[in-house]
């Protein structure tokens, strides 16, 4: 009998990790979570009493984290799915650079480190479109243009897929997915997202304050980021060894106003009020190329913003999410729009 697929996801019961979870496990894969559960774990509940799913609680920083996983009578991990970090510029601007820094980095190294021990081939990386910061050429960014970050979240990212990078001929390959600003659903739903944002204020509050009006920015749905993800864990080792992928989809590059449009068609009551504003964080204007994604891993997307707009506010009128305003449902406080 041909044993499945071993998957270990650090960060599995975030906002990303938890939806890739499942789709790993309704794939046939087995899974290990390990996650520190910053921000709970009730997204992992309906997966426990699945025969190919474990958990095991653990800051993935410590040393010997993933050593401690993948005990038991499971084969070692066919691959190694790094999610777990401080995610977004507020949360890593909230807790100061040394913080971010032991997070964002220092646990990709020890992850990476104990994967290469353990003998696991693959090791994939999400990053962030973030990195390319502000486009000073106004030309779509491809993987290979010059990265110039605004924030410190950025400058972890970036500092983490260097030292990935510098990995790339080691028996673990490396492989780096630039996401895209992802919007969505999720068994741990993030209202701190732009797109989930907009939909819950302009719900409750009837209207909206945006700042930077005219910037452009990429976005992806969840269920697409994922199907990527899943894309690269399948691809020929010569496809993905030390590749750089930025994962989204050409439909994705919008303005805010063109959100504010789709949103207005669904809720049309809206009032709109723009306020121009200069602020520090994660300032990005830009478009990107996904030309590189298509032509070698055969990416498409199959959701649109409107898709995800109609089914944030499907799930909110229907009452399946009480308070989306809970912190819960984010990673920090401060939020700019």
């Amino acid at each position: 009998m041909t044993l499945q697929p071993h998957i270990l996801v650090t960060g599995g019961a975030g906002y990303i990790g938890s939806f890739l979870t499942g789709e790993l496990l309704q794939k046939g894969y087995r899974v290990t979570v390990v996650d520190e559960l910053l921000f709970g774990g009730e997204s992992l509940l309906s997966y426990l009493p699945h025969p190919n799913f474990r958990f095991f609680q653990a800051d993935v920083w410590e040393p010997r984290a993933i050593r401690a996983a993948t005990r038991g009578d499971w084969p070692s991990p066919d691959a190694v799915l790094h999610l777990a970090a401080l995610a977004g510029f507020p949360a890593c601007q909230a807790v100061g650079r040394q913080v971010a820094w032991r997070y964002n980095v220092e646990a990709t190294q020890h992850v990476y480190e104990q994967s290469l021990t353990l003998g696991i081939p693959r090791f994939i990386y999400i990053s962030t479109y973030s990195n390319y910061g502000l486009s000073e050429s106004g030309e779509p960014v491809t993987e290979d243009t010059f990265l110039n970050p605004q924030s410190l979240y950025a400058e972890t990212k970036i500092a983490s897929e260097r030292y990935l990078l510098e990995q790339r001929n080691a028996p673990c390959a490396p492989l780096i997915f630039r996401l895209a600003t992802v919007y969505g659903l999720a068994p741990r739903p993030r209202f701190d997202m732009i797109i989930n944002q907009f939909v819950w204020e302009a719900f409750r509050n009837h209207k909206l304050v945006i700042y930077q009006r005219g910037y452009s920015r990429s976005f992806v749905h969840i269920q697409d980021a994922v199907q990527g993800i899943l894309l690269g864990l399948q691809a020929p080792e010569e496809k993905i060894r030390g590749e750089v992928y930025n994962l989204g989809t050409p439909e994705g590059n919008l303005t805010k106003d063109e959100i504010i449009k789709l949103i207005l068609k669904r809720l049309p009551q809206t009032l709109v009020h723009y306020k121009d504003i200069t602020f520090g964080g994660d300032m990005r204007d830009l478009t990107i190329s996904f030309e590189k994604i298509q032509r070698q891993l055969g990416f498409k997307a199959q959701k649109t913003v409107d898709d995800g707009v109609r089914e944030v506010l499907e799930a909110i009128q229907q009452g399946l999410i009480k308070n989306p305003a809970d912190e819960h449902y984010r990673n920090a406080r401060f939020i700019v729009q």
